[in-house]
């Protein structure tokens, strides 16, 4: 995990440059398509990467992004009315039956099918009109790392070149020099807040919502400790009657129109006795954690992914545990 944590700079400087074209067909048809709406087809990791690619469809292209649950073509069997959207599917192995089901029956249905993944010539690549390669290489850590940031990269490209988003582009490009500075942040800090603890909370807002919901999986997969991933909104109503002193709390805040509210909203439970850090310099009460500015709102959110990772792979190590063999999982799962 350590090592294929290091190797994302690398990564991303391979997909942006090996599966350029691809990334530029696909965005070309999904504009020439002009989709009334945009369905994601994904599990675990790559779920949380649909997340994040529904935030930045519908702040960058105004289009309506909703999740199709695989299970409704697999298991049910229902047939859903797609004509004139667009279906964007994302799978690290390219080969689970229900996420090939679901593409294929989304195409069926005359939606443009997009697939996102490492396997180049897999069962969903097939399944799709465009299959986009995220090139993250050999991934054999049972916690997705590389696999994960290629997959929201790639999202991104995809929509930059559709939208002609020459900003975005440009900001994708310069990922790789600021990922390498992300891999170098030490977030350790945070594990003297976590001894005695059963529970953490990670905060998102938006886009970095989708990353709190990664950082919570990753941390339940290699650390055996239950966190939750909430949106800084939700977190003041109903989970607040969890939070008491000394309660661990991480906020991911990314420089963008939320950062105001998560710093508000950490420096709210840091005055309830929470233990709070935060990635911004806008909070006044809760501790600040090192974060990398990538100059770009919707590339902040994963430059915190990647310092996350860093983190937690060290704060499994630090509680005796190896990373790289979480107990009763396994690499890739075949849903059917």
């Amino acid at each position: 995990m350590r090592r294929e944590i290091a190797e994302i700079p690398d990564a991303v400087a391979r997909l942006l440059d090996g599966s350029k074209e691809a990334l530029a067909e696909a965005g070309r048809g999904v504009r020439e398509r002009n989709p009334g709406f945009l369905v994601t087809v994904a599990r675990g990791s790559s779920d949380h990467a649909a997340s994040f690619m529904k935030y930045a469809v519908e702040l960058t292209a105004g289009i309506a992004v909703a999740s199709i649950g695989p299970s409704i073509a697999s298991i049910y069997g229902a047939k859903l009315k797609l004509a004139g959207s667009a279906c964007l599917a994302i799978s690290q192995s390219g080969k689970s039956p229900d996420i090939v089901a679901m593409a294929q029956s989304a195409r069926d249905a005359g939606a443009l099918t997009i697939a996102l993944t490492n396997t180049a010539d897999s069962p969903l690549a097939r399944a799709s009109d465009h299959a986009i390669d995220i090139l993250a290489g050999p991934e054999r850590s049972v916690a997705a790392t590389k696999t994960f940031v290629n997959s929201a990269v790639a999202g991104l490209a995809l929509m930059a070149h559709c939208t002609g988003d020459d900003a975005l582009l440009a900001a994708l490009g310069r990922l790789p020099g600021h990922f390498r500075k992300a891999v170098e942040c030490d977030w350790m800090e945070i594990s003297a807040a976590l001894t005695g603890q059963n529970s953490l909370f990670i905060l998102g807002r938006g886009p970095s919502f989708a990353i709190a919901s990664e950082a919570a999986l990753k941390f339940k997969e290699t650390c055996a400790m239950h966190a939750e991933a909430y949106s800084a909104a939700e977190v003041m109503h109903g989970p607040l009657a969890l939070v008491g002193p000394s309660f661990p709390v991480l906020a991911l805040a990314a420089r963008d129109a939320s950062e105001p509210s998560m710093a508000a909203a950490a420096d709210g439970l840091s005055g309830k006795g929470a233990a709070v850090f935060i990635t911004s310099g806008l909070a006044a009460k809760a501790r600040k954690i090192p974060h990398v500015d990538t100059g770009h709102p919707l590339t902040d959110p994963l430059a915190l992914i990647v310092s996350f990772y860093g983190f937690v792979e060290a704060f499994a190590r630090h509680r005796g545990l190896n990373p790289d063999e979480p107990p009763n999982l396994r690499k890739v799962t075949e849903t059917l």
